[in-house]
């Protein structure tokens, strides 16, 4: 997490020795001559020609060695694998938590910049935090409220209306001569049904008994949760400064590791929101269409309600779209069931639309992910975790992309040797060597970088040889 200046930057040895060897001049040119000179180095951000230099330019990056590819890169990724096997579920509380804590920290630090000690901000988010989500809860159960009721009030006339469908069906069937018994099919079913749920009363208090544990385990991840990206935002200086020494070091505040990861899970929570805007938007769009058609006049006058509920059931993964879905498809059902199976058909046509043009796009876009990649995302996350898993997937990919990119920016691995016609392979065979120029260490004639002090044996500059 981001929540401190970037290491100030060191100064060259070049320009060091330049400075000791020029005579000594009055205070006046002393300070002048220790901004650099504008016809020898550019302004900072800008090229020879006064153009922006792009980022990598200014990066010193760090040398890779071969023994660490070879021998060290394959174990820690084997220990990660194995670690990842053996305790799944604490990393996915760690992992929900951490992404909570890098959406909850840049809060945190604008709530700091009133002079509000570090706890008490983190306190007042968190309250802050679980009242909006009680506000918009207080909010929804109103207008459910009202549907609920409604629907109370309107059951019997929809059972009347379908026992009078059945004595028409019966009566159309018995004009035609057509031996088939509807109502008393129907009555049958019913009292199947009633005998099916006595015989399983034993069915369904365990699986009464497994919701409840359940949902006890849910609770208790929950909390975890909670209490975890806590501490997490109160040491986030601690774990931010910790990143800062395991990674390569950066040179300006924005290629600061910290800020970009959690600069790529603020794009993840904003392309979230747009996601479900969108997919909200459409539906009550949509709905209001098949409201002023008569397909469904209730979609006419719950459009709004209808529209909100999609899209905040959007945040949730798989199953959001399911809930969202079912308050006007289950009314529609009670009223007429061809009018249920039309809204079936569009929200099947809004779900196509959204798993396969608008989260690829937007998601995409958002986390600078090809599209493919998104999809695979969460189908993998959802494979391993279900639904948490699918939630957590996304900004999991947008860390680990942000992860692969500074390392791409900031690591040089040192080549291997390429055995060429006439010339073998350095590895296995001899070959010509040469002393290193700056410690006189003999290099190989297949080395582009001395394996004692890191120096460039091609006349590049130095790189930094990782610790």
């Amino acid at each position: 997490m981001a929540d401190g200046e970037s290491r100030p930057t060191e100064a060259s040895p070049v320009s060091c020795s330049e400075e000791a060897t020029e005579p000594q001049a009055s205070p006046g040119r002393q300070q002048s001559e220790a901004l650099p000179k504008t016809e020898s180095q550019p302004a900072p951000g800008t090229d020879a020609h006064g153009a922006p230099a792009a980022r990598e330019a200014a990066v010193r990056r760090v040398m890779v060695p071969r023994w660490i590819q070879l021998v060290a890169l394959p174990l820690l990724v084997l220990a990660v694998w194995m670690v990842a096997v053996a305790a799944g579920p604490v990393l996915l509380i760690f992992a929900v938590a951490g992404v909570l804590a890098l959406i909850l920290n840049p809060v945190v630090r604008r709530i700091q910049r009133a002079r509000v000690p570090r706890g008490l901000a983190v306190a007042l988010v968190y309250v802050g935090f679980w009242a909006i989500i009680a506000t918009g809860a207080i909010l929804l159960a109103d207008p459910i409220g009202d549907q609920i009721a409604a629907f109370s009030r309107n059951v019997p006339s929809y059972v009347d209306s379908a026992d009078e469908g059945l004595q028409d069906l019966q009566r159309w069937l018995d004009d035609r001569g057509i031996d088939l018994q509807v109502s008393a099919a129907g009555d049958d079913a019913l009292d199947e049904l009633e005998q099916d749920l006595l015989a399983r009363s034993e069915d369904v208090v365990a699986f009464t008994r497994d919701v409840v544990e359940l949902l006890v385990r849910g609770i208790f991840a929950l909390v975890l949760v909670i209490v975890i990206s806590v501490y997490m935002l109160l040491y986030a200086h601690t774990i931010g400064d910790l990143a800062r020494r395991v990674m390569p070091s950066s040179r300006t505040a924005e290629d600061d590791f910290p800020t970009r990861v959690e600069r790529s899970v603020a794009r993840y929570v904003g392309g979230q929101l747009a996601f479900s805007a969108i997919m909200g938007t459409s539906a009550a769009i949509a709905l209001w269409i098949f409201g002023t058609v008569g397909i469904f006049e209730d979609g006419r006058t719950f459009a709004v309600f209808f529209g909100l509920f999609y899209g905040l059931m959007e945040l949730i993964p798989y199953i959001g779209p399911v809930l969202g879905a079912a308050p006007p498809v289950l009314i529609a059902l009670f009223e007429d069931p061809l009018t249920a199976i039309w809204l079936v058909l569009l929200f099947v046509a809004l779900q196509q639309l959204e798993g396969h043009i608008v989260a690829p796009l937007v998601f995409g876009r958002a986390l600078r992910i090809n599209p493919l990649l998104v999809i695979f995302a969460l189908l993998f996350g959802a494979h391993l975790y279900g639904v948490i898993g699918a939630l957590v997937a996304l900004p999991l990919v947008a860390m680990l992309r942000e992860t692969i990119m500074y390392l791409s920016q900031h690591l040089r691995l040192e080549p291997w040797p390429v055995a060429t016609a006439g010339r073998p392979a350095g590895l296995l065979h001899g070959a010509p060597s040469a002393p290193c120029p700056a410690c006189g260490e003999q290099a190989s004639a297949e080395d582009r970088y001395c394996g004692k002090c890191g120096a460039a044996l091609s006349g590049e500059p130095p790189p930094d040889v990782a610790r």
